[in-house]
């Protein structure tokens, strides 16, 4: 466990004066968490691939890719699978690109269509990535796997709920 930053929770106090003013704090506690652990994790995630060359956005272009069937994908794609706006997808594989690990190529199926294509150095690189996250846990800390699998179904139930996909 890591040295505290503060001498008390600041969630817990903005949840007491919430309650003092305004009423029950419950979701405002549990939002205002989730963002915060949210902030923990993608700085871990960021320092670990920092020496790739990487952040964790563009960590899941680069996982996206691997995983797709002929590395290679539609951006439109990208932003769908990753639930991000195409002009996020764009900054990242104009970095991706910049950096050697990914390539953009037309599709010859649609030639309308740019697709954007992991490169020998794309498919090592993020090999090595992940081997950084993994040793970190994905910077889950503090919670057993029981507890890990048990937070993603409620947390699931949210992202359903809210329409990220159907039931």
């Amino acid at each position: 466990m890591s040295e505290p930053r503060l001498p008390f929770d600041p969630i817990d106090r903005a949840g007491d004066l919430w309650e003092e003013h305004f009423g029950d704090a419950t979701a405002m506690r549990l939002a205002t968490s989730v963002m915060r652990v949210q902030q923990l994790m993608i700085g871990a995630l960021d320092a670990a691939l920092k020496p790739f060359g990487l952040t964790f956005s563009r960590y899941e272009v680069l996982v996206l890719l691997h995983f797709s069937r002929s590395g290679s994908l539609p951006l439109s794609k990208i932003g769908e699978r990753l639930m991000v706006h195409p002009t996020s997808v764009t900054s990242a594989i104009d970095r991706l690109e910049a950096q050697g690990f990914v390539e953009r190529v037309p599709d010859e199926a649609d030639r309308r269509r740019t697709l954007a294509r992991l490169t020998p150095s794309g498919r090592s690189t993020v090999k090595k990535a992940t081997e950084a996250v993994s040793a970190i846990d994905f910077a889950i800390t503090g919670l057993t796997d029981r507890q890990q699998a048990d937070t993603y179904a409620l947390l699931r139930r949210v992202r359903r709920s809210s329409g990220d996909f159907p039931e």
